[in-house]
């Protein structure tokens, strides 16, 4: 194993967060730490994870929810400080690892079934 390996293995222990088992085509619930001029608040993004990229201390994965009838994307880094926790609402059923196909659907036809087997929460 190459050094940069080796810190990124030590960094991630030490940042050792208890983050759930979740994948695309979950629904998960991000709290997120928002500064605003001298003090901190916790903000709750709630949305269906479209897409997740495992690479070590850089894993971020993606989170799609519909704000006022727009469709709101972000991007988080798994290991950031500023995420505080991650929640799985629930498990859904699809086939693939990155759903990006949901950008173009809206309404019925963006639903995602629920996985009974997988669901934990």
């Amino acid at each position: 194993m190459n050094t940069i390996k080796q810190v990124e293995k030590a960094q991630m222990e030490k940042l050792k967060k208890d983050i759930p088992a979740f994948k695309a085509g979950d629904t998960v619930r991000v709290h997120n730490k928002i500064k605003e001029g001298d003090r901190e608040r916790l903000q709750v993004f709630e949305g269906v994870c479209i897409a997740r990229k495992n690479d070590g201390l850089n894993s971020t994965f993606t989170v799609r929810k519909i704000s006022f009838g727009e469709g709101v994307e972000r991007v988080f880094p798994i290991y950031s400080p500023l995420v505080a926790k991650i929640e799985l609402v629930r498990a859904g059923k699809v086939k693939r690892s990155k759903i990006y196909y949901l950008r173009q659907l809206f309404g019925k036809k963006a639903r995602i079934a629920e996985d009974k087997n997988n669901a934990e929460a």
